[in-house]
């Protein structure tokens, strides 16, 4: 079976200089190899494309109309290897949640090229990190999910100011307003944007009616750093990770009534898009986001 690219490359390297012998040279191939390459595309078009003499070649007519569109195809070639090189070298845009610290993040980066993936991390909230996935914005993207459905799980629980000695949970019912507090707003609890999602801030919200806190205590903030003023300020209460509590220099505990959770998945238009960022270690990942690999 011929190889057409490699015999046109030979022929293209042979013409233009006139002779085998330089011709070869300039190709980074034994002559005889060139020899063997041009002799098998002249036997896959039919018909002779150089003339032979002891000294050097020349193009039949045959060869002078073929010459430039061979010449073409080789370009064509190289261009289309080195746009491969470039794509194979682009970065990966990764679509990661905001609440991935940029130590995370940079660990997750070097860890991803031991494994021949360079992540660009793209922060980004839950609806805009699918969106940028389904637009083609980012190749894949690390996306909310029930934490039953998801590749990793990130414990949630209560972070404050104050230290809760040594209770091993924080219960809602805790806060319930008592009759001398009814004008008081009471401490809230809040959900970063991270968390505003059916899975967390409905069963958050539901447990917060069940134990008689009042609708305005569990409350969704425009960020991190509005959630976590309200605990430096007003002595309320945010949920998140035991990682973010401790960036937060807040004390962590986890909800007594209820086991919450985030959860994530890898989405992608293109399946192998996805496969690759599975295919890194569970751990790696896991360690971003702030939980573990299931």
């Amino acid at each position: 079976m011929v190889d057409v690219l490699a015999a046109c490359k030979a022929f293209v390297a042979v013409s233009g200089h006139g002779s085998f012998t330089a011709g070869a040279a300039a190709a980074r191939i034994p002559q005889s190899v060139a020899s063997r390459r041009v002799a098998a595309l002249e036997e896959h078009f039919g018909a002779k494309l150089l003339t032979r003499t002891s000294r050097s070649v020349a193009l039949t007519p045959f060869g002078q109309e073929m010459l430039p569109s061979v010449r073409r195809l080789v370009e064509l070639a190289d261009a289309l290897r080195d746009d491969a090189e470039r794509a194979r070298l682009r970065p990966f845009r990764l679509a990661v949640p905001e609440v991935c610290a940029p130590s995370a993040l940079a660990r997750l980066v070097a860890g991803a090229r031991a494994h021949d993936l360079d992540i660009d991390p793209r922060p980004a909230g839950p609806a805009e990190r699918a969106e940028l996935a389904r637009g083609g914005e980012a190749r894949a993207a690390l996306v909310a999910v029930p934490p039953g459905d998801g590749a990793w799980r990130v414990p949630l629980g209560l972070a404050c100011r104050a230290d809760p000695g040594d209770v091993g949970a924080l219960y809602l019912d805790t806060l319930r307003a008592g009759r001398a507090e009814r004008s008081a707003r009471g401490r809230r609890v809040w959900v970063q944007p991270e968390d505003d999602v059916p899975h967390v801030r409905d069963r958050l919200t539901r447990l917060g009616a069940a134990v008689g806190l009042r609708p305005a205590q569990v409350a969704v903030a425009a960020s991190v750093v509005v959630a976590a003023a309200g605990c430096y300020g007003a002595d309320d209460l945010v949920l998140c990770s035991p990682e973010q509590a401790d960036d937060l220099g807040l004390h962590w505990r986890p909800v007594g009534e209820e086991d919450l959770a985030r959860g994530y998945a890898v989405t992608a238009r293109l399946r192998e898009d996805a496969n690759r960022v599975r295919s890194l270690p569970a751990p790696l990942v896991g360690r971003c986001l702030g939980g573990a690999g299931r």
